[in-house]
């Protein structure tokens, strides 16, 4: 048998329950790291399923497991419960604290399978986006976190063909209002 990949057991994707796969209940997030020069620093990039909404992670300290669970921790406990439902990751090295963040943000981490970058398409999508802002092979460590936040915040006001050209951000809202 395979040596599992982290020291807590990995609860894989074809765990999840269907309604994240049909995006029918908001609060279900994908994520990833996009890596600058050489690996050597990277920016953390959470996307919601339902409304496409970014969040950017700043890891100006490294993005080891220590520091990109604690970015996660930080920049997704003020987010109201109704969206801290799940988080899917591949299986990168930089989640092997996947339990502190359920614990911290009461949220299932789900993981990919091996090499399948697709179980992601919103995250890899807004990758690809963030590249217009990050291109790729240039230091990502020279980035504050308000540059990080008023990128995010440009994306989230970008109209998207998939959400009937609304932009996230009024997507967000429209679902908040309706739940509240």
């Amino acid at each position: 048998g395979r040596k599992p990949r982290f020291r807590e057991p990995m609860v894989m994707i074809g765990e999840r329950p269907p309604e994240i796969e049909d995006r029918a209940i908001p609060g279900h997030w994908e994520g990833d790291l996009i890596t600058g020069a050489r690996n050597q620093n990277a920016i953390g990039t959470l996307v919601e399923r339902t409304t496409r909404f970014t969040i950017l992670l700043h890891l100006p300290d490294g993005h080891d497991a220590e520091h990109v669970q604690q970015a996660i921790i930080d920049k997704m406990q003020s987010l109201p419960k109704l969206l801290r439902n799940s988080l899917t990751w591949d299986q990168g090295s930089e989640l092997a604290l996947h339990k502190r963040i359920t614990a911290a943000l009461d949220m299932a981490v789900y993981f990919c399978d091996p090499h399948s970058p697709w179980q992601r398409g919103s995250n890899e999508n807004t990758n690809g986006l963030l590249r217009q802002y990050f291109p790729k092979g240039t230091d990502l460590s020279v980035h504050p976190e308000d540059y990080l936040d008023a990128v995010a915040e440009e994306l989230n006001d970008r109209p998207r063909k998939t959400l009937g050209f609304m932009k996230p951000s009024e997507k967000i809202i429209e679902l908040l209002d309706t739940a509240g």
